[in-house]
Order: C-alpha cells, then sequence, then structure tokens
C-alpha cells in the first residue's frame, strides 16, 4: 500500500458535537457579560450581546425598537450557525419566558442543545454592582438608576425549577 492511500480516517466525515445554543438570563448587573465572556472561550461558540453591538455602532443602547431588530438578526443568524454546526451564546437577558420558550424550540428543531444560564442575585447587589459600573462607565453604557432597576425587576419573570429542567444541563460549570 502506497503512502498516499486514503485510510478510514482520513475518508469518514469528523465527527462534530453538537452545537449549543445558550442562553444568557439575567437582569443588568447580573454578571451575563463575564460569564458569557468565559462562555465563549471554553465552548467554543460565538457570542453576540446586543449591548455591545449597539455600542460599537453608536446606539443609543435605551432605543428599543433597533434593539428589537437587532436581537431578531441576531436569532436569525444563531439559527444559521446552529444548522452549521456552530454553537452560539445570546445575551439578550432573556426576561420574558415566552422568548426562553422559542429559543429552546428553535434550537431543538435544528438538532442543537439549548442551555439556560440564570444569573440572579438579589436587587441590592445588582444595584451595587451597576453603581460600580456607573462610576466609570465604558464608552457606550447608559447610566442606570436605581429607579430603572426597580421598575425591570417587576418586569423580569425569572425561571423557575420547571422551566430550567426543560434545557439541557450545562457542559461548563
Amino acid at each position: 500500500m502506497s503512502d498516499d492511500t486514503p485510510t478510514e480516517s482520513t475518508t469518514q466525515p469528523a465527527r462534530r458535537a453538537i452545537p449549543r445554543l445558550v442562553l444568557v438570563c439575567g437582569l443588568p448587573g447580573a454578571g451575563k457579560t463575564t460569564l458569557a465572556r468565559r462562555l465563549e472561550v471554553a465552548l467554543p461558540a460565538v457570542r453576540l450581546c446586543p449591548d455591545e453591538w449597539l455600542a460599537a455602532l453608536n446606539i443609543d443602547l435605551r432605543d428599543e425598537a433597533t434593539r428589537d431588530r437587532l436581537e431578531r438578526e441576531f436569532w436569525r443568524l444563531a439559527q444559521r450557525m446552529l444548522a452549521l454546526g456552530q454553537s452560539v451564546i445570546l445575551e439578550s437577558g432573556f426576561w420574558q419566558r415566552a422568548d426562553r420558550d422559542e429559543k429552546r424550540a428553535g434550537s431543538r428543531a435544528l438538532g442543537a442543545a439549548a442551555e439556560l444560564r440564570y444569573l440572579h442575585a438579589p436587587l441590592d447587589e445588582l444595584y451595587r454592582r451597576i453603581e460600580h459600573r456607573n462610576a466609570s462607565p465604558a464608552p457606550g453604557d447608559v447610566i442606570i438608576t436605581r429607579a430603572d432597576l426597580e421598575l425591570w425587576f417587576t418586569m423580569f419573570e425569572p425561571p423557575d425549577a420547571a422551566e430550567l429542567a426543560l434545557f439541557d444541563p450545562s457542559t461548563i460549570p
């Protein structure tokens, strides 16, 4: 047999890991970006963060219409990447159960795993972290007030144990 004869290992397609969609869920100050940045390297995965994209495009982070359009485009892009075998982290906060359900179902329909990373901290701790961030804002950061956070806290639908059980277990602690 010559050295250039294909062997079974060179003729068989490489077996790929099942792609994962990771939803990073929580309010401002919960640590979503810190976790998502760690996971993007550890998985590896493509991380899509609307706050970073809006800031990079010099768009007001409170422009809800643009944020909604961007998040819809992120979801389209995420579905395409999952279909191609690429894991994706969506770092949108996922405040509503219906949004989390939609992403979980869409991911599974593509044969991908769906993971929910819920980060929780008490309101006072969230605001302590936000005050620290407010003291030295990065370019594009928005100052968040205590009133903002209190309002958002009432709008947030935290996942319960039953919902968390619908998602795949985390592969990386």
